[in-house]
């Protein structure tokens, strides 16, 4: 995490996807890849996760977003946005973080996809049975 002409930045990762995210004092633009959130986003459930850090801290309108995400799929990417909006929120002020904290935004979540295992078709699910 460093801080930049642009304003504060901070890495964020879930499942597969890594978003790097740029803050700045703004009036709240948000954008993901070169376009808009609600572009990028179809469904409210991801936007609202993305939006979470920002509620807690009652800062929404008051800080410009720019996002590169990549890896994973649409779910996993809100995810790793949030964990790096929070991330960066932590250094644009140190003030914010029990409260980000509290809620477990800051915390990585290292939940993924389990590995598939030789002799059977999948990471649990065993090739049927058969006693005849």
């Amino acid at each position: 995490m460093a801080t930049s002409n642009d304003g504060f930045y901070a890495t964020g990762r879930r499942k597969e996807a890594t978003a790097r995210v740029w803050l700045k004092a703004g009036t709240g633009t948000m954008t993901v890849n070169g376009r808009p959130i609600e572009e990028y986003f179809g469904r409210e459930t991801s936007k609202m996760i993305i939006h979470q850090p920002l509620q807690v801290l009652e800062q929404m309108g008051k800080i410009d977003m720019t996002v590169n995400v990549r890896g994973g799929g649409l779910s996993g990417q809100a995810g790793a946005i949030r964990h790096g909006l929070a991330r960066a929120l932590c250094r644009l002020n140190a003030e914010f973080r029990p409260a980000l904290k509290k809620a477990g935004f800051l915390t990585r979540d290292a939940r993924a996809v389990e590995r598939k295992k030789y002799g059977q078709p999948g990471a649990r699910r065993r090739f049927q049975f058969s006693k005849r």
